[in-house]
This record gives structure tokens, sequence and C-alpha cells, in this order.
């Protein structure tokens, strides 16, 4: 049985990595990406991983250089006899594809789920996918981790006297639920229509959010066109303040200018992707102790139960 581990990172998750790796106690180990003048990259480990526990951190954001970076460096890790292979995927993306919403289209979850398993992964370790059921998409172990249980004690830290917490989609009501339950408040729930992604045509609320502290909750922010709309809608329907929790900061295209300009008093977010710009609004809390304590009990096969209690809420 081996007792070495070492830790790697790919280049979308360096920051991550170093402090899921310095609350480990060690350092990252020596990668090293090589480019060719057409694009093409390959990865090569620069000291051995044989018989030892590689685990490979990555965040799988877009473009798709970066799954495929990750899928080349577990292929590297299986070709030079590591012991075991375990991916640390923070955002798993792709994880909106998790199945058939319309005629003829991909199912891109299940694909990347494929794609790991045939690069040869022992394990994977991530974050609030999209869909639940997603675990279901491996053929392997997947250690499916809750960032509630870093928000919740900052929502207790708040001391928000007339707190509620909010869904800003139907899809979202089981998450915002167990927030509800766990901080014993009421719930309220924004129903929103689509035309086609990323663009809403109506939103209605439920629940009466009048005089009260809203809190939305969601697994990711992308473009803040939902959260900013809903978090006016919330303010419109007299609600005190409203703040918003997302675990995945995808914040892409004028994400960052909608928050800014919003009534939101603060988004709060992870490191599992690191944001491109800054925003007084935005508050960032790391989730790499949380990672190198799983990634610990893995590797001494030990309980990880501890880290799901609130999501049974």
């Amino acid at each position: 049985m081996t007792n070495r581990v070492k830790i790697f990172s790919c280049s979308a998750s360096k920051p991550l990595a170093e402090k899921i790796a310095a609350s480990y106690g060690q350092k990252l180990g020596d990668v090293e990406l090589q480019k060719f003048s057409d694009g093409e990259f390959t990865t090569v480990f620069n000291e051995t991983v044989r018989g030892c526990d590689v685990f490979i951190i990555q965040s799988t954001i877009p473009p798709t250089d970066n799954i495929f970076e990750l899928l080349l460096m577990i292929d590297a890790a299986k070709r030079s006899s590591a012991h075991k292979i375990i991916a640390v995927i923070p955002y798993f993306g792709w994880a909106r594809q998790d199945r058939k919403d319309q005629p003829r289209v991909a199912i891109g979850a299940k694909m990347v789920a494929n794609l790991l398993e045939a690069a040869g992964v022992d394990r994977i370790m991530t974050m609030d996918l999209h869909a639940d059921q997603i675990q279901g998409f491996f053929e392997i172990p997947v250690d499916h981790l809750y960032a509630s249980s870093l928000f919740a004690p900052y929502l207790k830290s708040l001391n928000l006297g007339d707190l509620i917490i909010a869904a800003p989609d139907a899809g979202g009501s089981k998450r915002a639920s167990a927030y509800a339950k766990y901080l014993h408040t009421d719930l309220a729930l924004c129903y929103k229509q689509r035309k086609k992604a990323n663009e809403i045509s109506s939103m209605t609320i439920i629940g009466d959010v009048k005089g009260k502290d809203v809190v939305i909750i969601d697994d990711m922010v992308d473009t803040a066109g939902t959260l900013s709309k809903s978090a006016q809608l919330f303010v419109d329907n007299g609600a005190k303040s409203v703040r918003a929790i997302c675990t995945h900061g995808v914040l892409s295209g004028p994400a960052f200018e909608r928050i800014d300009n919003s009534v939101l008093e603060e988004l709060i977010i992870t490191d599992t992707i690191i944001p491109t710009q800054k925003s007084d609004k935005i508050k960032v809390i790391t989730v790499a102790d949380m990672f190198a304590d799983v990634m610990k009990k893995a590797v001494n096969f030990e309980s990880i139960s501890e880290h799901f209690v609130f999501a049974n809420q």
C-alpha cells in the first residue's frame, strides 16, 4: 500500500491548487505544459510518480483546452505507473448539459465523464454539481462536496434579522430549501421563463419578501442576468436587502458590469473558479481547506461524511 502522495495542478486552477497543497502540507509537484507552434500541447511530469497517489487539480472551465489538459495529465500519470489517479475538479464544466432537454442535442456531462474514465482516472472529487445525478454518470467513486458548509457560517455571522432564503428558479429550489431548513427561515422562489440560453423572457416571485433580507442561493453565476433581474424584482416587491451566494463564479460576458450596477449588496462565491476581475461587491471564500481535508481522508481511507451533513438537511 502506497503512502506517497503527490499533488499537481493544471493551468486553469494554479492559485487554488497552491492553497490546497499548502493546506495539505506539501508543495505542488513539478509538471510542465509544452506547446507547439500550431497550438497543440502536451503535459510532462518532471518528477517520478511511480507508485504514488496522484492528485491532479483542474476546474474544467472554458476553453476546452482546460478539460483536454486534464485528460492528458491523467493519461501521463497512468503511463508513468501512478498507483492511483484522483482528479480534483472543483468546478465540473459541461454540467448544465445533463439531459436531453430538446431534440438532437448532446449530453455533455456524460461525455466528459466518459472521457475522464477512458483517460484512466480512479476517482473524482468535485463540488456543487449543477445536477446531483451527474454522480451517476461515472462508474468510479465520486466525492461530491457542498460549499454550503462554508457559506452557512458566513450567513450566520451577518446576523440578518429578517432573513429569507430564495431560489432563482424552480431547479434551484431543492438547494435553497436545504439552506432554509438549516437556518430555520422561510423560502421564496423566482419563477423564470427562457426563450433561449442566457436570455430570460419573464420572471415572477412566489413568496412574501416584503421587509426581508433576501439571500439568493444558486450553484453558479454565469452572465449574472438572472441574478441581477431577480435581485431587482425582490427589491421591487419590498425586500430590505438582497445578497447572493453562488458556489461557482463563472462570471462571463457582462457579468461584472451587471453585478456592479445591480441592487445586490454582495455576491459571495468560492475560488473554484478564479475571478478574472475584481469587484467591491464580490466576496470570495476559499474551498482549499475542505478539499485538502477530503484528500487526506481519501488517502487514509477515512470517512468524509462530516462534509455532507448540511446537504442532508
